[in-house]
């Protein structure tokens, strides 16, 4: 074993016991993120409100004040697939939670389908929200007692994160009162240790959505000037807050390993509990305290002196502090901080409060940062110590001010979360190793967003915009790596090509991005390999050297007719020097040298497609695009296929000087036009043919088209390939296809001398190659074959686009039909590998998986925090329950506020109307409501949605198996009738429904006295 192998292992020994932090999300007083909330930290800014309107008239000069947290009953609850009723009934903390669990996930790097076994450790406390919803239950029908506690109920918080996100760990709910959060990061701590999970989420949340009027208790925890002074003198009290955290936790070598933003490390964690070693039930203790730090610090493998700040519980409370401190001290002994200093002491809710089952990943979240960025914010309102606590004789010292960690080795933390009823927690941070240097960037990038409605992809593509231009030193590859690897891939698909963060932010912004809808599965890609004419010195030059898949099948190909062409097709492609460019060019000019030439080119760019996870599902080609197709599909090898493309070249050089022109016209217009030499070479779709023969023939007839006014073009093609001039060379030709080995095709193959899909025996005999050789293209019937079928995303493999602009000519196309190329035009001045990449991200869009991680080959790719999901929240929240002596507060119904008017959209095709609507409309009276109507009204009052189209399904709206189940049984009791769940989930929509109900005896009669019952 070698130094340096015996120093990696010791490394890797060494970091066994470590958990990295590698993604955090939050919602906080005064911030809506983890960024807004450090500023405000670093700034000293206090977001505790005054709310004169929740004051106590007993006590005039008590302040009422509370973190209070904005938008708390906003959801997006389409995106999880909650209708309207669910989220309204769901209690505010657990649908946060939800939202800061998808967004820490995405931004840990790890919020796409793929990421590694994820456990979860989470919890949140009781605030009154099932109470309101109770307080409304005659509003909303089909809510019954355990439908409430399963969307209030704290015990379903972890649960219910774990079956949204789809995340197969352990998923475990934790219930310690203050000190939860932490307790949860613990826990998470020991899954991941233990091999439970490979990924854990812990947090927690605290939110009151509905604040009751404040009672104040002089001498009681609650501060009375409505400010949190924790340690200070003038300390009487703390301030209570709502904030929900999430962090994402992942063992320290696996984040490294895969490259993951590493915001700080867990060296160690403890959790104990007081016993009976305090005054009571409610009480600290120094003791208990005191223990659990010292085990943390065990774990941790730190001497307490190594600790250069603290992160207290500091509630700022008579008993609470004091104690807290003197359990620290206890635990460090008497000595001084890392460097000679004083370890620096500081509490969060002298900012924003004391957010209870949130307080601890609160802390541990600030604290994490500060490690991260070497700055202790201010705790403030300290102006001068407690006379209860000891400072003097202890190694703490209050931060009373921002100020920057000064150490001379990694920055280490310690958070500290003091449970009422007597659990304790307490974590130690270090600071994050340095992260490897990510590769240089050698080529541009393909960054990806999407949304599940245009909408919210838009607003990605607006969001990564803003990011990069704020960080424009982002490396632009990991940021690609990021946003493909890391996020869910949803319908509504944008993407952009780059080089540098300033395009992407121009692309972004200036509606570059290529948009679409993917399709729901993989979707069926053709390969599409275009003919002789697109080849040029220097096509894909830039392939060549930055791709090495590309490189080593163009080199396999090349090799392998050398010896047949008597020289190097390298030296024709890519010529060394600009004074070799000519002699190149003309060689390429020739069929001999040309044909192996775009075979080889056509041959690499498929395979290094394919290693990207784009493979085709058929293949088909013009003229010499046939052999690549029937190689790819395994017909020939390439070596095998390279040397019959070389073979034919030859022979095709052998017969008399030939030609082919385009024509702008019908077959049946020009075959009357013909000379007698001059035959028709390719019908490229309705009025797009070729024509071929003698070359001075096809200069004579093309001149005399275009002086009557008909385009036609000669092209650069050296032979009159499909004539009556190739005759001479077929038998020969057939010998050297017979003399190689030839398999059945492993993909369907399209004909393009028919039009239609290739015999797989049939394919396999040198008769088929000599008919292809000799008769027409016709690949206008291919397309017509392949718009059969619009799912169908086309390819041109290149070299150019000619087979693409063929399709999008065709009279059958139509916008919606996906055609994709991935080769610039020989004109154009553009990068091989941003139109190569386009077409990637074309394909992407049309609902293709690619590869990400085949697509940066071997270049190691670093997880960036990059901009989340853009949720499109609506307000869904129960009014509270009226005060006592208070008059009750109206609602809407269901217990809905009034939603806000919906977007503009373009017309529609008016939906059937229900029986009731028609008579309605026809201006007579609806003597029964419909079964239908009925139906509906029951789908409204179930699910939440006030407008439900008939032939909407029960998934589609939010529904599930539970809401199937109490539709059948209102059914059954409304029209007795059976009916049962399963009735309704294969039934799915309104009218399905309907339409059993009536087929079992419902009628309107009983609809009639279900509505008035």
């Amino acid at each position: 074993m070698t130094y340096d192998q015996q120093e990696d292992q010791e490394d890797q020994e060494g970091q066994e016991h470590l958990v990295a932090v590698v993604g955090m999300a939050g919602r906080f007083p005064g911030a809506p993120d983890v960024e807004r909330f450090w500023e405000n930290l670093c700034a000293a800014r206090e977001t505790i409100s005054v709310l004169p309107d929740r004051a106590d008239p007993a006590h005039p000069d008590y302040v009422p004040a509370y973190g209070v947290l904005d938008g708390v009953g906003e959801f997006d609850a389409a995106y999880f697939g909650l209708s309207a009723h669910d989220a309204l009934i769901t209690d505010p903390q657990q649908r946060l939670l939800l939202e800061c669990a998808h967004e820490a996930l995405e931004r840990a790097g790890h919020g796409g389908e793929d990421r590694p076994v994820t456990g979860v450790f989470v919890g949140a406390g009781n605030n009154g929200y099932a109470e309101a919803v109770r307080a409304r239950i005659d509003e909303l029908p089909f809510l019954d007692e355990w439908r409430l506690r399963q969307a209030t109920a704290p015990d379903f918080v972890s649960t219910r994160i774990a079956y949204h996100l789809d995340l197969t760990g352990p998923a475990l709910t934790v219930q310690t009162a203050c000190s939860t959060s932490l307790v949860a990061v613990h826990l998470a701590v020991q899954a991941l240790l233990n091999g439970e999970c490979d990924l854990a989420l812990a947090g927690g949340a605290s939110v009151v959505p509905h604040l009751p009027r404040m009672r104040y208790t002089p001498g009681g925890i609650v501060a009375a000037d409505g400010h949190c002074r924790a340690f200070d003198a003038d300390s009487d009290g703390t301030v209570g807050a709502s904030a929900v955290g999430v962090v994402v936790l992942r063992p320290l070598s696996d984040a490294l390993a895969d490259g993951d933003h590493v915001h700080a490390v867990i060296r160690g964690s403890a959790v104990n509990n007081d016993g009976r070693h305090k005054a009571g039930f409610t009480a600290p203790s120094v003791v208990g305290q005191a223990e659990v730090i010292r085990l943390a610090h065990e774990a941790a493998g730190v001497d307490p002196d190594e600790v250069g700040y603290v992160e207290a519980h500091g509630t700022g409370t008579a008993l609470g502090d004091p104690i807290e401190v003197a359990a620290l001290s206890r635990a460090f002994g008497p000595g001084t901080g890392r460097g000679g200093g004083p370890c620096l002491l500081g509490s969060v809710k002298t900012n924003i409060g004391h957010a209870d089952s949130a307080a601890g990943v609160v802390g541990f979240i600030k604290a994490v940062l500060s490690v991260e960025h070497g700055v202790v914010p201010a705790t403030l309102h300290y102006r001068k110590p407690n006379p209860a606590i000891d400072f003097a004789s202890s190694a703490f010292e209050v931060s009373g001010s921002t100020r920057a960690w000064p150490t001379d080795g990694p920055r280490i933390a310690g958070v500290n979360a003091l449970g009422v009823g007597g659990t304790n927690a307490h974590v130690v941070l270090e600071q994050a190793p340095p992260p490897a240097a990510s590769t240089p960037v050698r080529r541009r990038q393909l960054l990806v967003v999407s949304g599940r409605t245009p909408q919210a992809a838009d607003t990605a593509a607006s969001r990564l915009a803003d990011h990069l231009e704020a960080h424009p030193t982002t490396h632009l590859a990991d940021a690609a790596w990021t946003l493909q690897s890391g996020r869910a891939h949803h319908a509504h698909r944008r993407f952009v090509v780059a080089g540098d963060t300033r395009e992407a932010v121009s692309a972004l912004r200036g509606r570059a991005a290529a948009t679409g809808v993917g399709a729901p599965s993989d979707v069926e890609q053709v390969f599409l390999f275009p003919g002789q004419g697109g080849q040029h010195v220097g096509m894909t030059a830039e392939l060549y050297d930055t791709e090495p898949e590309f490189r080593r099948h163009l080199d396999e190909v090349a090799e392998a007719v050398t010896g047949p062409l008597g020289l190097d097709l390298r030296e024709v492609l890519y010529p060394g020097t600009q004074a070799e460019r000519p002699a190149a060019a003309e060689r390429l000019a020739t069929i001999g040298v040309g044909q192996p030439a775009v075979f080889a080119v056509q041959y690499a760019t498929a395979r290094l497609l394919m290693s990207w996870g784009l493979r085709p599902s058929a293949v088909t080609g013009h003229s010499l695009g046939a052999y690549a197709a029937a190689c790819v599909a395994g017909v020939f090898s390439p070596v095998d296929a390279a040397r019959l493309v070389a073979e034919r070249g030859r022979l095709l050089a052998t017969v008399p000087a030939g030609a082919m022109a385009a024509v702008r016209l019908p077959e049946a217009e020009v075959q009357p036009m013909l000379p007698a030499d001059v035959t028709i070479g390719a019908v490229n779709g309705p009025g797009q043919c070729t024509v071929t023969g003698p070359a001075a023939s096809i200069a004579r007839f093309a001149e005399e088209l275009t002086g009557r006014g008909i385009e036609a073009r000669v092209l650069r093609i050296a032979t009159a390939g499909h004539s009556p001039l190739v005759d001479p060379i077929a038998h020969r030709f057939a010998e050297a296809v017979e003399a190689l080995p030839r398999e059945r095709p492993a993909l369907p193959v399209l004909s393009d001398t028919t039009g239609s899909w290739a015999d797989p025996e049939e394919i396999r005999t040198a008769a088929h190659w000599v008919r292809h050789l000799r008769r027409p293209v016709r690949f206008g019937e291919v397309l017509d074959t392949l718009f059969g079928t619009p799912d169908r995303v086309l390819v041109d493999v290149g070299p150019g686009r000619t087979l693409a602009t063929l399709a999008r000519q065709h009279e059958r196309y139509d916008s919606k039909q996906a055609v994709v190329h991935v080769a610039p035009h020989p004109a154009e001045e553009t990068s091989e590998t941003a139109t190569l990449l386009s077409g990637v991200g074309e394909l992407w869009v049309r609902g293709a998986r690619p590869d990400f991680p085949a697509l940066h080959g071997a270049q190691p790719r670093r997880r960036v925090p990059l901009p989340t999901y853009p949720f499109e929240r609506r307000n869904h929240l129960v009014p509270a329950p009226p005060e006592p002596g208070t008059p009750a507060r109206p609602s809407e119904p269901h217990g809905r506020p009034v939603p806000p008017p919906a977007p503009t959209a373009p017309q529609v095709a008016e939906p059937p109307r229900t029986e009731t609507e028609a008579a309605t409309a026809a201006g007579r009276p609806s003597e029964h409501p419909s079964v239908l109507d009925a139906v509906l009204g029951a789908f409204t009052q179930a699910l939440g949605h006030p407008d439900i189209d008939p032939h909407e399904g029960l998934f589609d709206l939010g529904g599930d198996s539970l809401t199937a189940t109490k539709l059948a049984a209102w059914a059954a009791a409304s029209f007795h009738v059976t009916l049962n769940a399963g009735d309704v989930l294969r039934s799915q929509t309104p009218s399905a429904i309907a339409a059993l109900l009536q087929e079992r005896g419902a009628a309107s009669d009983s609809a009639k006295e279900t509505s008035a019952s």
